[in-house]
């Protein structure tokens, strides 16, 4: 060949390679400009082979090519590791062939006989993509073009790279359009997770796809069904004491691997990860992370939405559900005078055990759920809650059943009008309770306390009628007493049975007394009083109390004393002083005991001669 024919050759050559690359920078996606290439070399060159090898993880991947050798098309993808590292960082031809050493790729063109062939890399200043393999069947001498071929893969490299970023922003485009029209907050959130995952699988050509939540409060991640492909994962994954995610999904944000894990972030906090693996050819490469980041951005929004969403309308329905509650425990403190109503639609909400004491720590109303606590056990949970019962609200107690068993309770105290009224004991179980659990105690309390005061003012109103009725029967000259033969049978009191009239005084310490008046005073001693009265009543049902001009009245029956009467009111002085002991007032409580009545007239006589 004469040297103006080779340097019009090469002009051509060089000509048809800026062309050639001006034309792959106006190419949108990474395949038609690899065809291109694969194409316009064919046709120019008059080659049998063209063939564009692009590098992916550890392999050499025949991505396009033009001609048709099929036993080369056949034989990829290649190990990079087994074949030359020149390929993929400069020129290679096949009279040069021996300096890449044992390699794959050089083997492979001489197995199948390829008489010409030579490479060209496609790398910019940053990275390798592989390179274009240009080949004959027959001899073609070469002419030395390597400095052009080295800089034409440069600009196809780059063009290359454009390309995919164009690529990866229309893929994009079209992923927030199909996320926009696939995905609502107005179906279960089940079918977006599955729309989602399905997405996801497809788009990186993964066997499995799914989605882990994370759960804050147990502190896991938890499988949110359903999947795309067989999941054979753990549903649980336990975070230990490390708390870095790539400990438990290694190929986070990590292409290149059998797996790819992109974290579900929002408001800065980890909510979940989409997770891929088992992917059809090859690795997972960048491209698929870019389309999982991509779907993680709008599945973490729309999470997020669904469980607030979720959120509200569960505290809608638990609202809802609260005021229904409330109208059933307003409706059986109306129909109802005690409080086993109340026990019983606590323990059917909570499906535990539930108590309530008076403000001695006595059973008022039990309700159990699947068992019975024997009278011990009762006993067991009266005394842990006598010492916790000055504690703040909500204190847990426990006890140890017969069998073993232990049992753990919360304890809450019921005030009203400023008064210590009662306690309410509600079993626990290992779920502690929410801010509705809470939210329902507390309106379960307010009943209570509105059931303790009702019964206190009809047991005030009775102690009226009883105050009444003894104040006239205590004087010298009964005037009218046919009414009092009805006030008798009003507290079914016969009036004629043998009876003894007792006298308390109660006289204040003298630290009591100090710097207060008569009417703090009164209010003291009628706190002792109302104190005694619960205390008595429990020791004695017969016995009836009242007060009558400042003075503290028992009308007991003579039938209670036995065949010892003079131990029976030695014991009961000695318990009156108990009782008072227990309590916050420092004070002396002094008796009287009178005589026998044997009719309407004695009881003022033996009130006269009391002995104190």
């Amino acid at each position: 060949m004469t040297e103006s024919k080779r340097e019009k050759l090469m002009r051509k050559i060089e000509n048809h390679l800026r062309k050639t690359a001006r034309h792959l920078v106006k190419i949108d996606t990474e395949e038609e400009a690899l065809q291109f290439l694969a194409d316009s070399f064919r046709s120019q060159f008059s080659c049998d082979f063209v063939g564009i090898i692009l590098q992916e993880g550890e392999e050499l991947s025949l991505k396009v090519w033009s001609g048709d050798l099929q036993k080369i098309t056949e034989s990829f993808p290649l190990q990079v590791q087994n074949c030359s590292p020149n390929l993929l960082h400069q020129s290679l031809t096949y009279d040069k062939a021996e300096q890449a050493g044992d390699c794959q790729f050089t083997n492979l063109m001489k197995k199948e006989k390829v008489k010409t062939w030579f490479t060209v890399p496609l790398k910019d200043d940053m990275s390798s993509l592989g390179f274009c393999i240009i080949a004959y069947l027959d001899y073609v001498p070469l002419l030395d073009m390597k400095a052009h071929f080295d800089e034409f893969g440069k600009d196809v490299a780059v063009a290359i790279a454009m390309a995919k970023q164009k690529e990866a922003q229309i893929k994009k485009i079209e992923g927030i359009e199909w996320i926009s029209k696939n995905l609502s907050l107005d179906v279960p959130l089940e079918k977006n997770i599955e729309t989602l995952v399905e997405r996801a699988g497809k788009g990186t050509n993964a066997r499995m796809a799914c989605i882990y939540l994370y759960n804050e409060k147990e502190n896991h991640f938890i499988f949110q069904p359903p999947s795309y492909g067989p999941f054979e994962k753990p549903e649980r994954i336990n975070i230990e004491t490390n708390y870095v995610l790539k400990e438990y999904f290694p190929f986070l944000d990590t292409p290149g691997g059998s797996e790819l894990t992109v974290p579900l972030i929002f408001d800065l906090k980890t909510i979940g990860v989409l997770h891929v693996e088992g992917k059809q050819k090859g690795v997972f490469n960048e491209d698929d992370l870019e389309i999982l980041k991509l779907l993680s951005n709008h599945i973490a929004a729309i999470l997020e939405n669904a469980r607030l969403y979720k959120n509200e309308k569960e505290h809608k329905e638990r609202l809802y559900f609260l005021l229904d509650y409330q109208h059933a425990l307003v409706k059986e403190t109306v129909e109802h005078d005690n409080f086993d109503g109340i026990t019983s639609a606590l323990r059917s909400l909570f499906s535990k055990s539930v108590l309530l004491f008076d403000r001695f720590m006595r059973p008022i109303s039990c309700s159990f759920h699947h068992y019975d606590l024997s009278n011990k056990d009762v006993e067991r949970l009266m005394s842990s809650g006598n010492k916790e019962r000055l504690i703040e609200n909500g204190r847990k107690i426990h006890i140890q059943l017969d069998d073993g068993e232990e049992l753990h309770f919360r304890l809450w105290k019921v005030n009203g009008g400023g008064n210590l009224l009662g306690f309410l004991a509600v079993e626990i179980g290992e779920n502690d309770m929410d801010e509705f659990d809470q939210l329902t105690i507390d309106l379960a309390r307010n009943i209570c306390s509105i059931q303790f005061i009702k019964q206190k003012l009809v047991l005030d109103t009775k102690e009226q009628v009883k105050d009444s009725f003894v104040s006239k029967l205590l004087v010298e000259r009964i005037e009218d007493q046919e009414r009092i033969l009805q006030y008798a049978n009003l507290f079914q009191w016969n009036l004629f049975h043998q009876h003894r009239l007792v006298v308390l005084s109660i006289l204040l310490d003298e630290k009591e007394t100090e710097n207060s008046n008569l009417l703090v005073q009164q209010s003291k001693k009628t706190l002792i009083w109302d104190q005694l009265k619960t205390q008595i009543s429990r020791f004695s049902k017969e016995i009836i109390m009242a007060t009558n001009d400042g003075n503290y009245i028992l009308i007991v029956p003579v039938k209670v004393e036995g065949k010892h009467p003079k131990n029976y009111w030695k014991v009961f002085y000695r318990n009156i002083k108990n009782w008072v002991r227990e309590g916050n007032i420092e004070c002396q409580v002094f008796m009287g005991i009178g005589g026998k009545t044997e009719n309407l007239n004695d009881y003022y006589s033996t009130f006269a001669h009391r002995n104190i």
